[in-house]
Order: structure tokens, then sequence, then C-alpha cells
């Protein structure tokens, strides 16, 4: 079963800004969001809003608008989006899920190669592949959403 607090591809999208940003007001977003989605700003509020009251995002005052910044890095959101496809679409089964992928026409060149090293990667060792945690030893996404929205800090400090 999926997650309740999955990200809907709109709110992914939102979030993107922010990874790219660091730190944006609504009409920023709605500005850089512009070319793939029409948006008034009332609606990304609301999803900034709903963000925040999820933990996702945090917000600070600055004259007389908000800045809004991630709370949740780009590799845990990814990471957690592909556990619930896995879960969800292959019954949990990595194997089936690289097979999926993999027969797909469309595969560009060179991406074998990488798949192939990834591999070979993890045979050698979660120190040489990742493991199952992020690369910087922090906790996954759903250990960051129970901590305190200003709790969180981020590789290197807060955003």
């Amino acid at each position: 079963m999926t997650d309740p607090k999955a990200l809907t591809s709109l709110q992914l999208a939102v979030l993107r800004v922010l990874w790219d940003a660091g730190e944006a007001t609504v009409n920023t977003m709605v500005e850089r969001l512009a070319g793939e989605r029409d948006l008034a700003p009332t609606t990304v509020a609301t999803l900034l809003t709903r963000l925040e009251k999820r933990g996702y995002v945090a917000r600070r005052r600055d004259g007389r608008q908000y800045l809004y910044r991630s709370l949740v890095e780009l590799e845990e959101a990814r990471r957690t989006r592909v556990d619930e496809l896995a879960a969800d679409l292959f019954e949990g089964d990595v194997s089936h899920l690289v097979h999926h992928l993999l027969s797909r026409s469309e595969l560009a060149a060179g991406d074998l190669e990488r798949v192939k090293a990834l591999i070979n990667a993890a045979e050698a060792g979660p120190a040489t592949a990742g493991s199952s945690g992020s690369e910087t030893g922090e906790p996954g996404l759903a250990a960051q959403r129970r901590k305190p929205s200003g709790s969180r800090k981020t590789e290197g400090g807060s955003l």
C-alpha cells in the first residue's frame, strides 16, 4: 500500500523549484513553473501550505512575502517514490522493476554500461554502491517527516 503522505507530481514540481533555487517566493515559483504548468499564485500558495503542514517545506517572512525552502533532499524524495513504485507495481521485487526498465526500447546510449557499473559497485559492497540509507547518513524521508519542522537539517546545515 502506498504511503498516504506520498508526493504528487505537482508537489514534486514545486519541490524541484525549491531544490534548484534553495529558497523562493510564491511568485518566483509560479514564474519557474510557467513553462510546464500554468498555475495561479493561489494554487501554489495552497500547495506550499499543505507541504508545510506535512513537514516538507518551511517558510520565513521576508518583508511582505514568505520565502519557502525544502526540508527534504531530492535523493530522499526519489528514494521514497521509487520504493513506492516498486512496492505498488512490482510487489516489492526490484528485479522485475529493473527488467521492466531495461526492456524498454528507448534506452539511451550508455545506459546499459551505467547499469552494469552500478551492479558491479553494489556487488562490491555498500560502501561503494551506497546503502539503503542516504549517502549522507541522514535518516530516510519518513523519519525526517516525523521530526518537528524546525529541527531538520540538510547536508551542510539548513537550506
